[in-house]
């Protein structure tokens, strides 16, 4: 499949789009009642793993699973990033993207053969 090892970070993507709303998106909303922010999460959760199961399933047969892992961990990074200026108005400081950069290059060792 040509698309085997284009396909799964992709996926990732925008599984990471509902995540970050998953996780975080609540925090906009903080006046609403904790079950209701809990009941809207699962919803939300549902979407990322309709994404997240079948990324992890077909880039399981190009990626090793801990090579799976570093890629959706850059992935998310880059996703929160850009979430949390856009969305909540809180955009990262130098030491947060120095942290960042350390995953990145946790993640880069993962791929190395």
């Amino acid at each position: 499949m040509p698309y085997a090892r284009l396909l799964p970070p992709i996926l990732l993507v925008f599984s990471n789009v509902f995540m970050t709303f998953a996780w975080y998106g609540h925090l906009k909303y903080r006046d609403t009642a904790l079950p209701k922010v809990i009941l809207a999460s699962w919803g939300i959760a549902f979407f990322e793993y309709l994404l997240m199961v079948p990324a992890n399933r077909l880039g399981s047969t190009v990626y090793s699973a801990p090579q799976l892992k570093g890629m959706q961990e850059v992935i998310t990074l880059l996703v929160f990033a850009g979430f949390s200026a856009w969305y909540l108005g809180q955009p990262l400081k130098w030491n947060h993207w120095a942290g960042f950069a350390l995953i990145v290059a946790a993640a880069w060792l993962i791929f190395l053969e």
